[in-house]
């Protein structure tokens, strides 16, 4: 257990020394920064609180769509640059497994996508605050709440697509064309194909679970407790293609 908490830190060290780390950070404040202002000159109908302008912005299609985007970012040169740099040769002949060593890059790869979601969470907050200063709306910290977990899952699914993909193809490029490509066609390739039953088993159909708040749902029939279990069997899916092919690679 100790030597896998060793190469936890070890790569979240290597994560953070990164240029790109705090860029994602940065670009969040700014981008709440500008939001903030164009509230405070607009006033748009609809938003008088705190709680109603941090529960909007999180959503996926406001400024939460960031989060996973910036988290696809990093998953995808997890795996991928060890490749490049040549470097996984080195990582490879330590004592621990390959298991262990996947598993590791995995792992910091999510903590650092819910650190994004934490992150836009409390800029969200933050900045309402400054407009609003407060006070109640339309929105609950519930809905909130409810936002910020549907981020989460969202973030978390396409990490782990992207993580297999760059496990797959070894590519930087391709892990995070086809991670952020999957995001932007998903939802339309969806409502292209609801009128057919099967397309509720489509992990397209499942990511935003923001939707079970109203009676939007993508297709009749689908409940949360429905979509979970098919992201989870997704991840699974991904995650053994992840290990098998990662541990019979020939890294000469």
């Amino acid at each position: 257990m100790r030597n896998f908490t060793g190469l936890l830190i070890n790569e979240w060290l290597k994560l953070s020394k990164k240029r790109s780390f705090f860029v994602a950070y940065a670009i969040l404040v700014v981008v709440f920064g500008i939001m903030a202002f164009a509230f405070y000159k607009l006033s748009p109908e609809g938003v008088s609180s705190t709680v109603d302008f941090a529960t909007g912005t999180i959503m996926l299609q406001a400024a939460g769509q960031l989060v996973p985007v910036l988290a696809v970012l990093a998953a995808a040169g997890s795996v991928t640059q060890e490749y490049r740099y040549g470097t996984i040769k080195f990582l490879l002949i330590r004592a621990q497994s390959r298991h262990k060593i996947l598993a590791s890059k995995y792992l910091i790869s999510i903590v650092y996508a819910l650190t994004l979601v934490v992150t836009t969470a409390v800029l969200a907050v933050a900045a309402g605050y400054i407009v609003y200063g407060g006070g109640a709306g339309e929105s609950t910290w519930t809905d909130f709440l409810i936002n910020v977990a549907s981020l989460s899952a969202y973030s978390i699914v396409f990490v782990t697509l992207t993580f297999m993909i760059g496990i797959l193809t070894k590519s930087n490029g391709a892990a995070i064309g086809i991670g952020i490509f999957s995001m932007m066609v998903g939802s339309l390739l969806v409502m292209l194909l609801s009128r057919y039953t099967i397309t509720k088993y489509l992990l397209f159909a499942n990511t935003d679970l923001s939707v079970y708040r109203s009676d939007a749902v993508p297709i009749e029939g689908m409940t949360l407790a429905f979509s979970i279990v098919v992201l989870l069997v997704y991840m699974a899916l991904f995650l053994s293609v992840s290990f098998a092919v990662f541990k019979k690679r020939d890294i000469a």
